[in-house]
This record gives structure tokens, C-alpha cells and sequence, in this order.
């Protein structure tokens, strides 16, 4: 931690223009990054930021893109209208803290518990769908071109990687099994136009504050493909947080999700495409889930893999309601 810290001061004075580093603190958020709120002193002022890291500041998942191609992403997001911290610095080797960028520190709530119930968000809460939608539909505007590494998938091929992924763990799931089967039966063919796509847009990547999203966040397994997978997988019952009678994170309802997407230049949403991906969102959820079991006994020991590994059997119950609906 001092050494880190000692780096960090070196990178406030030579990369942000500030006289010193502030206080630093590693955040509690994060399951698969390193993250650090730390602050640049200048003119007896100190201005806080994140430091948004790779575990160890060198270890980056095989499925994860890497920060420097997620810190082009969150640059290309703003120039497209869609709320993102700024990002002054992107780390290089130079720099010695490892793999990583700077990002403007956004004031408001992530944690996906308080956003479905704070009685300071009730008046978001009316319109959030609704924007998430908006929001989503620009996303969905950047070009993909732009960003020639990132993964092309068809439907199909999410759900032969998904399948793969859950089979390599050769731990017996019954209702994963069901569920694979229903999603071969109902895949959707490729889209006509593949679209850059967030990943993992949802109730606990969302700043979020009176005034509603004030930040997209944690853009590190973006791909290209179905634009409906994030529609999807934001409604999917894991990120509502207890209040299961919102599908849309808890806050809202798929039909106003579905009517900010088209009103903002989203492609037309076949309803039967966006139970395909809610149903392929929990499935896939629950896959990752069992996965932290072997993260937590190997790479990462920490808390949160253990709590997260354990939440595989309430995906089972997700996947058996909605495919019995």
C-alpha cells in the first residue's frame, strides 16, 4: 500500500497537475477491478478521483478487454451524449502503478439496494426506465469500427460460449441444463445490424442521483452484437434488488424501457427477442456466479467471491419462473 501510494503521489504531480495525493482509499466496489478514490491536492484544494486498476495492477481476465480499450470506450461514450466520468489519465508502463486509468470521481449512489429504495431516488425512480432506454439506444450508436478487438457474437454464439463455460465446471445444474435447452429452441438469429454493445448495463453500474443516471460505468466486457442483450440483461431479476415487481433494476417497467429505446433512434424491440435475452441474462448470471468458486479458492480469496459464488441456486429459482411464465 505504500508503495502504491508513493507511485500515486508521483502520478498526481507529473499526469493530474496536482501539488500532492490526498487521502487514498480503496472502495469496497468492484468485484473484478481494483477500485481506489483518492484525491489531487492543488492550491490547498483537494479535488477527489478514481483510480480504476487491474487486480495486482497486472492481472486482467481473459473475458475483460483490458482498461486501455475501456477507457476509449467511456472517452467515445461522452462525445455520443451518454454520461460518463471523464478520463484524464490512462496509465502507461512509465507510470509503474500497472494496468489502469484516472477517472473524474461522479457524486451519487451505486449500490443497487438503496437506488430501488431510498426515499431521496423516489422521484428518479418515475423516470428511470425510461432514460436507461434513452441512454441504451446511444450506446448503441457508437461504432463499432472504431473498436476492432472487442468480440463479434452472434445469439447463438453467446449461448455455445456461455454453455462451454458451464460445462468446463462439471458441477451438476439440472435447471442450467433446462434452461440451455430453451434458449437453443428460441435463439434469435444474428442481427442484421450488430451494434457495440455495454455488457453489463445495470442497476449497480449506474451512478445514480435525484436528477437520475448521472454515470455509465464498468465498460469492461463490451462486445459486438444483439443491441437487446443489454435491454435484457438489465431487466433480468438479479439487479433488482428484492423488488421483484419492477423488472426494469427494480425501478421500472420494461414497456417505458422499451418506449425511451425507440424514441431515441433504438431499433423497433420484438418482445419474444427480449424474454430470449432477460431468460439468457439470468442464466448467464448464475453461470457466473458458480464461477467465483473457483476464483475464490485460486486467485482471489476474498469475501465478496465467496458471496457472490453462493448466489448460483437463487438463479435457479429466476430461471424456473420465467420459464414457466
Amino acid at each position: 500500500m505504500s508503495d502504491l501510494k508513493d507511485l500515486m503521489n508521483t502520478l498526481v504531480r507529473r499526469r493530474l497537475g496536482g501539488e500532492a495525493l490526498g487521502e487514498m482509499t480503496r472502495l469496497s466496489a468492484g468485484a473484478s477491478q481494483e477500485i481506489w478514490r483518492f484525491g489531487v491536492v492543488k492550491d490547498g484544494k483537494e479535488t477527489p478521483f478514481i483510480l480504476r486498476r487491474a487486480p495486482g495492477g497486472d492481472r486482467v481476465s481473459v473475458s475483460a478487454i483490458g482498461p486501455e480499450i475501456e477507457a476509449q470506450l467511456i472517452k467515445t461514450a461522452a462525445t455520443v451524449g451518454v454520461p460518463v466520468p471523464e478520463v484524464p489519465w490512462v496509465l502507461t508502463p512509465e507510470d509503474g502503478v500497472g494496468r489502469g486509468f484516472i477517472m473524474t470521481c461522479v457524486q451519487g449512489e451505486t449500490l443497487g439496494g438503496r437506488i430501488v429504495k431510498s426515499p431521496e431516488l423516489a422521484h428518479a425512480r418515475t423516470f428511470l426506465a425510461r432514460q436507461c432506454g434513452q441512454i441504451l439506444a446511444r450506446i448503441h450508436t457508437m461504432d463499432p469500427a472504431a473498436f476492432p478487438t472487442l468480440a463479434r457474437l452472434t445469439p447463438a454464439d453467446q449461448v455455445a460460449r456461455l454453455k462451454e463455460t458451464h460445462q468446463a465446471a462439471a458441477w451438476p445444474r439440472p435447471v442450467f441444463d433446462l434452461a440451455f435447452r430453451w434458449l437453443e429452441t428460441n435463439c434469435p438469429p444474428p442481427p442484421k445490424h450488430p451494434k457495440l454493445v455495454h455488457g453489463d448495463f445495470r442497476n449497480g453500474n449506474l451512478m445514480i442521483g435525484p436528477d437520475g443516471v448521472r454515470a455509465v460505468l464498468d465498460w469492461e466486457i463490451a462486445y459486438v452484437a444483439d443491441p437487446m442483450a443489454d435491454l435484457g440483461w438489465l431487466c433480468t431479476n438479479c439487479w433488482r434488488f428484492g423488488v421483484l415487481d419492477k423488472p426494469v433494476g427494480g425501478f421500472g417497467e420494461r414497456e417505458d424501457l422499451w418506449a425511451g429505446y425507440e424514441a431515441a433512434g433504438g431499433a423497433p424491440v420484438n418482445r419474444e427477442h427480449a424474454k430470449f435475452w432477460e431468460v439468457f441474462g439470468s442464466l448467464r448470471w448464475g453461470v457466473m456466479c458458480a464461477g467465483m468458486k473457483e476464483s475464490f479458492r485460486t486467485v482471489d480469496p476474498s469475501v465478496e467471491r465467496a458471496v457472490i459464488a453462493r448466489r448460483s441456486s437463487e438463479n435457479e429459482i429466476d430461471l424456473l419462473r420465467l420459464l414457466a411464465a
